[in-house]
C-alpha cells in the first residue's frame, strides 16, 4: 500500500511539474516536448532498473544530447563525468571535496563489472559551485547537488548554458518552498519565472528520480536521428 501511495504521489508531482513547465516559452523547434516524450518512453523501458543512477543518467544524456562541455556539480567520485568522458564529452566535476574515481562500475547494458584504471582522471574544480563557473560550460548537471540548484538556474540565465537538475533537498538554498509546495516544484517555478524553458523527465532509480531539463544552447538529438 505504501509503495502504491508513493507511486501515486510521484505521478501527481510529475503532472504538476508539467503544468508548471507549460508556463515557460517553448522553443520553436519543440525540443522540450521531445524530451518529455522520450523521458516517458525510457522510464517504461527501464522499469526493472532500481539503482545505478549515474549509469542511467549517462545513457539518457548520450541518447538525447550531443557531446558538449559539461560540469557535474557535487559529482563526488566523478563516475558520471568519467562515463561522459568515455562517450566523447568534455566532462568535469565541480565539488569542494576531491575524491578519486571508483575502481569499477557495473555496465547496465551488459551486466558486466568494468574496471577503471588507477591512472584515469577527470578534471576537477575543488570548490563549491558558484554562478560565474557556468560561463565555462554548455551543460550543468546537478544530481541531488545541495545548495546549487538556484545558482545553476542563475548561471543558465546569465550565460545561456543548459542544465539538468534532480533537486532533492533545500539545504543551503536561498529560499524555501511555500507551505504545500514541494522543493522540486519550487525549483521548476523559479526557472519558469526567470523566463527559462524547462521540462520534467524521469529515470527509474530509487529516491528522487524526477529531473528538470533546460537544453540552453546544447544540441539535441532528435527522434529521426535514430
Amino acid at each position: 500500500m505504501a509503495k502504491h501511495r508513493d507511486t501515486e504521489y510521484g505521478q501527481e508531482l510529475y503532472d504538476s511539474l508539467k503544468r508548471i513547465s507549460a508556463g515557460a516559452p517553448l522553443p520553436l523547434d519543440g525540443r522540450l516536448s521531445f524530451f518529455l516524450e522520450l523521458g516517458s518512453v525510457r522510464e517504461r523501458e527501464l522499469r526493472k532498473m532500481k539503482k545505478f543512477r549515474f549509469q542511467l543518467l549517462h545513457r539518457w544524456l548520450v541518447e538525447h544530447i550531443r557531446p558538449c562541455r559539461v560540469a557535474d556539480i557535487g559529482g563526488g567520485k566523478g563516475l558520471l563525468a568519467y562515463l561522459l568522458q568515455q562517450s566523447g564529452w568534455q566532462a568535469s566535476v565541480i565539488d569542494p571535496v576531491p575524491q578519486s574515481l571508483p575502481d569499477k562500475y557495473k555496465d547496465i547494458a551488459s551486466g558486466a563489472r568494468v574496471r577503471i584504471a588507477p591512472t584515469e582522471r577527470v578534471p576537477h574544480i575543488d570548490s563549491p559551485f558558484e554562478t560565474h563557473l557556468g560561463r565555462h560550460f554548455d551543460l550543468l548537471i546537478g544530481m541531488h547537488a545541495h545548495g546549487s540548484n538556484v545558482k545553476v538556474i542563475d548561471a543558465a540565465l546569465q550565460y545561456g548554458c543548459g542544465f539538468v537538475l534532480f533537486p532533492c533537498c533545500v539545504i543551503d538554498e536561498p529560499f524555501y518552498p511555500p507551505l504545500g509546495v514541494s522543493w522540486l516544484e519550487s525549483v521548476a517555478g523559479y526557472a519558469v519565472q526567470q523566463g527559462l524553458a524547462v521540462q520534467p523527465f524521469r529515470l527509474n532509480f530509487k529516491g528522487q528520480n524526477i529531473g528538470l531539463i533546460s537544453p540552453g544552447r546544447c544540441e539535441v538529438r532528435m527522434k529521426d536521428e535514430g
